[in-house]
Order: structure tokens, then sequence, then C-alpha cells
């Protein structure tokens, strides 16, 4: 805020001093020192207005210093009238660029800058005769040059030292940018270890003694049809923990395709497979997929609806054990893609669900909201759990 109303009071000062220096020229140009009037004509009037206008568009001198120079100039190279504005528009060009269109510019302010002590020095009321004492032509000349180089020089010199300044301070934030990141990657590789080391070394261990019991089950194809179905879910979370790893150390978004050497993400076409998962697991699933170009749909979006189709069969397991749920995936490329997962609710108290995060629906709202689609979930009157999804279908 400080800033902001530092700014206006610059520019405040910087619009009046130059109305005022076009005020000054436009009676120095008509003044008669013998009847101490002032003379006007269309000329200095046109003049007038001229250096006002340029002075007005000072205002917008830091947002396009190139066309404010550009009309400042105007005013002392075509009419007759200060090269103030000139000057200061200079200053906020020198801040925003140093390439030859800044050389441009400062040749031109230079140019009038000549031009404006040329006439001062030969009017009835000279202020920059007051360092010019020269009476002959060619000293007042020179002296017009010099005080153009000087007075072009200190803007010039202000506009570059402010635009290495903030050159400085965005290279500064951009270095913090780039600290803060490390830090975070330095985090995102420590947790990735963690998860590594813990739950890789879990669920490795899971899956050989789930492989062990399978072989030892013997003539029981119950137990070895759970054995199997516990060893299958615990290789699968293994390519799910190393796909999550892989984006902690990449830093990604996990959108993408899959990187070299890296897991294949799941898809559209990979939703039966998940279906009938849940099955062996003992959940009853009814799907329907009805799906127009299902093979070429974009992976961030078969990755997201496989991941939410999941999620919500996971929340039945957990929240309503033993109740049926009914799958519906159906869309294209025109009308996007549309998921409901509907299950019956638990009849009388609900059971204590099994251990979990607590926030898959807040997770799906998550994942659905960064696809830039809807979501709606929770319980109907017809006593049944509804979660529908609608996720727009990304152009390639």
């Amino acid at each position: 805020m400080a800033r902001r109303v530092l700014g206006i009071v610059n520019t405040v000062f910087a619009v009046s001093a130059s109305v005022l220096g076009s005020l000054y020229f436009f009676g120095a140009d008509g003044y008669e020192p013998t009847t101490r009037t002032v003379h006007s004509n269309w000329w200095s009037i046109l003049s007038l207005l001229a250096g006002i206008g340029a002075a007005v568009m000072l205002c917008w001198r830091h947002r396009w210093p190139t066309l404010v120079t550009a009309i400042a100039v105007v005013p002392s190279l075509v009419f007759v009238s200060d090269a103030l504005a000139a000057l200061i528009s200079l200053a906020a060009l020198a801040a925003n660029r140093r390439d030859h269109v800044l050389w441009i510019g400062a040749a031109a302010v230079y140019a009038a800058s000549t031009l404006t002590a040329w006439r001062d020095l030969h009017g009835s009321e000279s202020i920059a005769g007051t360092f010019v004492t020269a009476e002959t032509a060619a000293g007042q000349v020179v002296g017009a040059f010099v005080v153009a180089a000087i007075v072009t020089a200190i803007p010039l010199l202000v506009g570059i030292i402010r635009g290495v300044r903030g050159d400085l301070r965005r290279q500064q934030a951009h270095e913090r940018e780039l600290r803060a990141e490390m830090t975070r990657q330095e985090e995102r590789s420590r947790i990735a270890r963690e998860m590594h080391d813990v739950l890789g070394h879990r669920l490795s261990l899971l899956s050989l003694h789930a492989g062990a019991l399978e072989v030892s089950s013997g003539e029981e194809p119950s137990r070895v049809e759970a054995a199997r179905t516990v060893r299958t879910a615990a290789r699968q979370s293994l390519e799910d923990l190393r796909q999550v790893i892989g984006v902690l150390r990449g830093g990604g978004e996990g959108t993408e395709g899959p990187r070299n050497g890296a897991a294949r993400q799941p898809a559209l076409n990979d939703l039966p497979n998940l279906v009938a998962d849940s099955r062996k697991a003992g959940l009853v699933v009814d799907l329907t997929m009805l799906l127009e170009g299902a093979d070429a749909a974009p992976p961030q979006l078969g990755t997201a609806a496989y991941r939410i189709v999941q999620e919500a069969l996971t929340n039945v397991f957990r929240h309503a054990p033993g109740s049926p749920a009914a799958v519906s995936v159906r869309g294209g490329k025109e009308s996007g893609l549309a998921i409901e997962v509907v299950n019956p609710l638990p009849a009388g108290a609900p059971a204590e669900p099994s251990p979990g995060s607590g926030t898959g629906l807040t997770g799906i709202g998550e994942r659905v909201a960064l696809l830039g689609g809807s979501v709606s979930a929770g319980p109907t009157d017809g006593g049944v759990f509804t979660l529908r999804v609608w996720l727009p279908w990304p152009r390639q």
C-alpha cells in the first residue's frame, strides 16, 4: 500500500510539473518585456495543448513506456513546448527496457531537450541562460547541446538504476522460489524413502506370506482363493506404491503418462479388472460401461476415473459391508465422462468401518476439481448412497 501511494504521489508530481513547464513555455514564448503582457496565437495554443496532453500521458508511463515516450517527444520536436514530459517518460523507459529501443528513445529525448534548450536561450526569459553565458551563436549551440546532455543523462541513469534494482529483486524472488522448491523436493524424497522402506517391506512380506498360505492350503479351494486374492492385492499395492513414490520423487502431479521404467497408469479399459478383483474379494458389483472411444481417452482422464471407482468401491467395503454396488460409466468425447456408484445403506446401526484415512470423498473431490468436473455424494430418500461424478473429456 505504501509503494502504491508513493507511486500515485510521484505521478501527480510528474504530471503537475510537466503541465507547469508547458505553461511556462507558453508564457515565455509570447511574453513582451516592454508591455509585460503575453500574446498568444493559434500555434502557441496548440503547442500548449500538446504539452498538456503529453503530461497527462505520464499517468501510463510505467504500463506503456515506449508509447508514452514516443508521444512525449512530439510537443518539443514539432511544436514549441518543453521536454520535461519526455525526460520523465525516458526514466520509465530505462527502468523497463535496456535494449535498442531505449537508445532510440534516449536519442529522441536528447534531440527534444536540445531544441527546448535552444529555444529557451533565445526567449525573453531563459532558464538555460543561467548556465549558458556565451554570447556567440556557436557558444549557445554548444551550451544547448551540453545542457541537453546533462538533463537527458539524469533520468536515463535514474531509470537504469531502478531497472537494475527491479531485476535484482525479481532474481532474488526467483532464487527464493528455487530454494523453496528444493526444500519441498528434499522433503518429498524423504517421504518417498520412508514409504519405500516401511510400506514396501510390509507389503512384500504380506505378499510372501499370502503366497506361502496359497501353497500350504492344499485341497481347500476357499483358502487358496482367499490367499491368491490377498497376494494379488499386495502385488497391486506395491505397484501403486511405486507410482506414488515416483510422483513424490519427480514432484509432478501424476497425471501425465508413465515415465520410462515406471508402471503403467490405469485406464478406462482397466475398470472391468478392478470390478473383477472386487468380486473376488466378496463384493457384489454390477458394472455398466457405455463408452465411445475409450481406447483414445486421455491418460489423466482414465487414471482419474479408475481411482474414483476404486475409492468408491473401497468405501462400500468399509462402510456398507455385504451390500451390493452398481457402477455405471458412460460418456464420450462430446458429452464427457459420467460415473455413478450406488449401494444400499446398511440396515440398522452401521458397523465399525475398517481403518482408513477418512478422506476418501475429499480426495475424490480434489481430483475432480483438478480436472474441472463436478461431484455429488450422499444418501438419498430411497435408502441408498449415491456418488455421481462428471469429468470433462480433454481434447488432445
